[in-house]
């Protein structure tokens, strides 16, 4: 079993403000991607490589709310009011090609749930309450049972350099992301927490946090 990063999360309080936000940071629009309707959420995408991306996600206002706790902590006030006065960066996400194993591994990252969006179907281990693991820090799982977005999406000239991350607990985080055989330009610190994707762009290098 290996892990690497599939995506980035940047939450938003709306896909507009998303869009606008994008065009202004990284001098490109993301591409449309659809709605999730088990949880409740829409998006946009990104591509930053050829099996990654970023996400620009969303409550959906036209969506139904969900039976559950939406994924990624979206529905904690905290998130909610940060994402209200701009988007962030919220967590990432590693694909792995074993979820199953994964999470035997790393029980926190929760039970493996299966979704699909179009042509896209896929596996994502997620946590009962919906809350981030480790602040965001620890990223969800997901193994993809289908093309991957990235090979859909245009080349806007964007591309992941690194992600660097930093928390409190990094000790007891290390030996998750060892479990999860990560692989890629993922640094881990100890410090208060803090997630900072390091893009190259048309406008030239941008950290995002």
């Amino acid at each position: 079993m290996r892990s690497e990063i599939d995506h980035l999360v940047v939450a938003c309080a709306t896909l507009e403000q998303g869009a606008a936000w994008a065009a202004d940071r990284l001098g490109v629009a993301p591409q449309p991607g659809g709605q999730h309707v088990t949880m409740g959420t829409h998006n946009q995408l990104l591509r930053l490589g050829e099996r990654v991306y970023l996400e620009l996600i969303a409550v959906d206002p036209a969506g139904v709310a969900p039976a559950r706790p939406r994924w990624f902590g979206l529905d904690q006030p905290e998130v909610q009011a940060r994402a209200a006065g701009q988007p962030f960066l919220l967590t990432w996400v590693a694909a792995s090609d074993d979820i199953y194993e994964a999470v035997q591994r790393v029980p926190a990252l929760g039970e493996v749930t299966a979704f699909t969006r179009g042509a896209y179907a896929w596996q994502s281990a997620l946590p009962e309450d919906g809350r981030l693991n480790h602040d965001g820090v620890l990223p969800a799982v997901i193994q993809w049972r289908s093309a991957h977005p990235a090979a859909q999406l245009e080349d806007r000239g964007c591309a992941l350099l690194g992600l660097d991350l930093a928390h409190p607990q990094a000790p007891g985080v290390l030996p998750l992301f060892r479990a999860l055989k990560l692989t890629g330009p993922v640094n881990l610190a100890t410090g208060p927490r803090s997630l900072t994707a390091h893009l190259l762009t048309p406008r030239g290098p941008v950290a995002l946090q």
